[in-house]
């Protein structure tokens, strides 16, 4: 195992090699010394092209790898983030000989367990791959682990883990957290989607939570064919959702199932709290009546109830145009940082929003605002929760099939529709206006108890009895600042009182010499008070933060 752990790492070293050297010398040109390159939106195009290109030469795993990193703009510029989009887990099957020892070994003989069964893999991914088999004249589904797959996938993320050391080295200091938590989050991930009794659980989950609704079908697994390594289902055929000319053949209504669609992820999001969360063309199908079917749930999700209101509020200040209300509902959720530039990530909003409302005033695409979200993202140290990413990922995805589906599609009043049939809007007009009777109780309150306290404090200044004490959050950087400003200031005072004497005592020569020493010294000091690098203070009076005070309570 050491050995083949020790190839891999050479093979994905000699893969990667190329691209960490072009990232060091955008830091220092030649390696060691110089100063750092200019990169542009094509180079870095053109790297994603290139690290595409070794993830899909290097196999399964980091196929799997990429897959993730699509959905982690908070690590990844943005130009790598639309090349990983699209990486598409599709692989020539494995051979049928080395399947059939897996099924055998958990399961039992094939022959004696299906009337028939088709030896030709219908799909192959990188984990696993389907055949179709026929028992008690009902056609199933099986889908079976990749042999050998264990081995490399260890193999892989003993290497990963080596190699973050390495890749520590090519990244800031707010990328280097994330980094391995993102580790530690696709070790995590790799080995569910390895795990097909997980897989099967959550496949049986979402479809108990979507059973009543008549537009959407999630195939029925048998557990008593299934392990593991195997996982045995009904087989439920249908119409690729992008082949638009099929549908159109089928006279269905493609606006329709654009409109089904979103609201299925919206319950299971919003109200379910369990979501398919790989909803690209290849896992959905249509039926000849219409009905939605959803394929593969080896990756899927849980949203805690915290972050499904988060949601809400969300949605709900994109299509008020709250810009004040997407921040905050940014920040408490932990997408964006507190000390995030608040006017310019307004600005942002406000020019996503005006560019994505196109000729009708009242339509604008969700897409097209996280896209422009996303990529300010990057600009900005935060740490975007791992489900979170993935709900802004499946968002994303399902936004771009409707559209394909239907050009004109408006997420936001589906969205709103949506949320005001299942009493969400109702219910966040009764919250606002509760909050608004406290505030006004509290106002009343402070109104009888403020005249005392403050004929109290003013008391207490006029005999001389209070005090201010000022906490500054970065100690080092501020006595720094404020000891060369000091100097400065001395420095600017004394040339300018020898300049004054000399003029009045001595020649005008030698009041213009020490006039002109006072000149770079009054430059450094303005540039000093110019410089944006002051005493910076961390904000105080976020909602999430009061909510954090309330909760330590």
């Amino acid at each position: 195992m050491n050995f083949r752990v020790y190839r891999r790492f050479v093979v994905v070293a000699y893969q990667f090699l190329p691209l960490l050297l072009a990232y060091a010398r955008d830091r220092k040109r030649f390696f060691l010394f110089g100063s750092g390159r200019r990169v542009t939106a094509e180079t870095r195009r053109k790297r994603a092209q290139a690290l595409l290109n070794s993830l899909l030469t290097l196999g399964p795993t980091f196929i799997k790898l990429g897959q993730l990193l699509s959905t982690r703009p908070d690590i990844l510029p943005p130009e790598y983030v639309e090349e990983f989009e699209s990486l598409q887990d599709d692989v020539p099957p494995a051979d049928w000989r080395d399947a059939k020892v897996i099924f055998e070994e958990d399961i039992g003989p094939v022959e004696t367990t299906f009337d028939e069964f088709d030896t030709e893999a219908i799909s192959g991914a990188s984990l696993g791959q389907v055949y179709i088999a026929s028992l008690d004249d009902q056609q199933v589904a099986v889908k079976i682990r990749r042999p050998g797959i264990e081995d490399l996938v260890e193999a892989d993320l003993r290497v990963i883990r080596w190699s973050l050391p390495i890749l520590m080295q090519f990244v800031d200091d707010t990328r280097s957290f994330s980094l391995e938590t993102l580790a530690d989050e696709f070790e995590r991930t790799i080995r569910e989607e390895m795990n097909y009794e997980r897989e099967r659980r959550m496949l049986e989950e979402i479809g108990g939570n979507l059973a009543d609704n008549p537009k959407v079908r999630v195939p029925v697994a048998l557990p008593e064919l299934s392990s593991k390594r195997v996982l045995t289902m009904e087989y439920v055929g249908g119409t690729k959702i992008s082949q638009i000319d099929n549908l159109d053949s089928l006279g269905l209504d493609r606006t329709t199932l654009a409109e089904t669609l979103q609201r299925v992820y919206l319950q299971m999001i919003v109200q379910d709290g369990v979501f398919h969360a790989d909803p690209h063309p290849g896992n959905l199908a249509v039926q000849d009546d219409g009905t939605i079917v959803f394929y593969d749930f080896g990756m899927s999700g849980r949203v805690d109830p915290f972050i499904q209101e988060k949601i809400i509020d969300f949605y709900m200040a994109i299509a008020r145009q709250d810009i004040d209300d997407i921040l905050d509902t940014l920040v408490e959720m932990g997408t964006l940082s507190p000390q995030a530039d608040r006017e310019v990530m307004a600005n942002v909003m406000e020019l996503a929003i005006a560019d994505a409302r196109g000729e009708d005033i009242e339509q604008y695409r969700v897409q097209q605002i996280i896209q422009q979200v996303e990529d300010t993202i990057y600009e900005f140290p935060l740490r975007l929760p791992p489900n979170l990413a993935l709900v802004l990922r499946v968002a994303t995805v399902v936004e771009g099939v409707c559209v394909t589906l239907d050009e004109d599609f408006d997420f936001i009043e589906v969205a709103t529709d949506y949320l005001r049939e299942q009493g969400f809007l109702e219910e966040s007009a009764r919250g606002f206006i509760e909050d608004r009777v406290t505030e006004a109780r509290d106002f009343g309150e402070s109104m009888v108890r403020v005249p005392p306290k403050l004929e109290s404090t003013l008391d207490r200044v006029e005999r001389g009895d209070v005090t201010v004490q000022l906490e500054i959050s970065d100690d080092e950087r501020a006595l720094d600042t404020l000891a060369k400003r000091l100097i400065l200031g001395g420095l600017l005072s004394a040339t300018v009182m020898a300049s004054a004497v000399l003029y009045a005592f001595s020649t005008l020569e030698a009041s213009l010499v020490a006039a002109a020493v006072s000149i770079p010294v009054a430059a450094l000091l303005w540039r000093s008070f110019r410089s944006r690098k002051g005493i910076r203070a961390t904000p105080q009076f976020t909602r999430q933060s009061l909510r954090e005070q309330r909760d330590e309570k």
